[in-house]
């Protein structure tokens, strides 16, 4: 595929610069490909799925791990765009947002489904979506947690071979989503805010009886008589005996080590019929200075380490956009529809799988592979569009006529408006 060839080939992987770099490789024809041609993208998922328990299903327990990665756009015009949260920026700024799942074990993660988040704003507007080219069953709102939890649940049904889920405070949060995940018996470990309100007894939340002697409506709101506390507070009551430090992965720089500590909670959010025992694990840096906080539903018996490594598949995600966005061009898309994000999406996942096969494949002689490391041999191995003086002409000539087709069509547009202003 001339296109996942692009993505590790050119350094700035948009389809202009992969015109001109990968052999064979014309402008319009990817374009076309990307953004105006309707290939099923599902049928890819089965196929990344099918990877992924080949690559990664016989190593050991694996973790999907959710999150999300923004990416900044001006304009807009583009699907999904608006004034939101970048986690990438650190900052509310105007982007796309997408929400990915990912499989990891042994240290080396994929990246195997992904949706463009649709902000409420625009579901609002039919004439922008489509626009945009946005599916009509595509323009109903969801929130990132129902995204998130569809994700997991499709997964499931698609035959992927995972443990558990993982994902941060942004979903962790979410009561519902958490209830929902136990109800359907998928063991997560979730990260929680500072201020998540926990019980160390059953709050036996209980709707209260009427007073014979008032009148008005009867009660509809359960109540508890347990006490609540942060998991912040909690933490910090905790004596120095009773974190245990541990070593939860390698790094570059050694061990990665942290202080852990367990209980077991109840989690109630005021309107659920009964509370959940969960587990609550703590994690404290060494020096002391940053505290994490999850819930996790796996079995009561869990032991603390296997919770801290369950914790510990978070960072692969991290490492995973890091190395989508740095040696597959994840974030170098120009492309305004629906269909075009989905579908870049798609083959940079593509992208990904075959360098965690070949990291995974490699692991045991060479332990230090890095994704970076597989680019570079691909670089140097696959054909290149520009082998000759000729083909640097060549290669020349079409890139003035594409500006100049630009140029044209600008000048066309502002002669339009021009003629009705006048």
């Amino acid at each position: 595929m001339r296109y996942v060839r692009g993505l590790f080939q050119s350094r700035k992987a948009n389809m202009e610069q992969m015109a001109e770099v990968v052999a064979d490789a014309h402008y319009q024809r990817l374009h076309h490909m990307l953004s105006e041609s309707a290939w099923d993208r599902c049928a890819v998922y089965e196929q990344l799925v099918i990877d992924a328990n080949t690559h990664f299903g016989s190593l050991g327990p694996c973790a999907l791990v959710i999150d999300e990665s923004g990416f900044a756009k001006k304009g807009e015009m583009s699907a999904g765009v608006a004034r939101q949260w970048n986690g990438r920026l650190g900052k509310t700024d105007n982007s796309q947002v997408g929400v990915f799942a990912a499989i990891t074990c042994e240290n080396v993660a994929a990246l195997v489904d992904e949706e463009l988040y649709l902000p409420e704003p625009w579901t609002r507007d039919e004439a922008r979506c489509r626009q945009a080219g946005i599916p009509e069953d595509a323009r109903a709102f969801r929130t990132k947690g129902e995204i998130a939890f569809a994700m997991i649940m499709r997964a499931r049904r698609a035959g992927l071979q995972f443990a558990y889920s993982v994902f941060d405070g942004g979903y962790g949060h979410l009561p519902w989503l958490l209830r929902d995940l136990d109800d359907a018996r998928e063991v997560f470990l979730a990260e929680m805010h500072s201020n998540q309100a926990i019980y160390l007894e059953d709050p036996a939340a209980a709707m209260p009886g009427r007073c014979p002697s008032r009148k008005g409506r009867p009660p509809t709101r359960l109540v508890t008589h347990a006490s609540a506390e942060t998991v912040t507070d909690w933490a910090q009551r905790q004596p120095t005996s009773a974190w245990r430090q541990l070593s939860v992965r390698d790094g570059e720089k050694g061990e990665v080590m942290a202080e852990y500590l367990k209980t077991r909670v109840f989690v109630w959010d005021g309107r659920a019929s009964q509370a959940r025992q969960l587990h609550l694990l703590v994690r404290r840096e060494l020096d002391g200075s940053k505290l994490k906080f999850c819930l996790s539903n796996a079995k009561a018996n869990a032991s603390l380490r296997h919770l801290a490594m369950m914790q510990a598949a978070r960072h692969f995600v991290e490492r995973a956009f890091e190395d989508a966005k740095s040696q597959c061009g994840m974030a170098d898309y120009q492309v305004r529809l629906w269909n075009g994000w989905h579908h870049h999406m798609t083959l940079v996942m593509i992208a990904l799988m075959f360098l965690a096969k070949e990291r995974l494949a490699n692991r045991k002689t060479a332990q230090l592979l890095s994704c970076r490391d597989v680019v570079e041999m691909l670089r140097h191995r696959l054909p290149r569009k520009i082998d000759s003086d000729e083909d640097l002409v060549q290669s020349i000539a079409e890139r003035h006529q594409r500006r100049r087709s630009v140029m044209d069509s600008a000048y066309r547009r502002q002669a339009e408006i021009l003629g009705r202003s006048g």
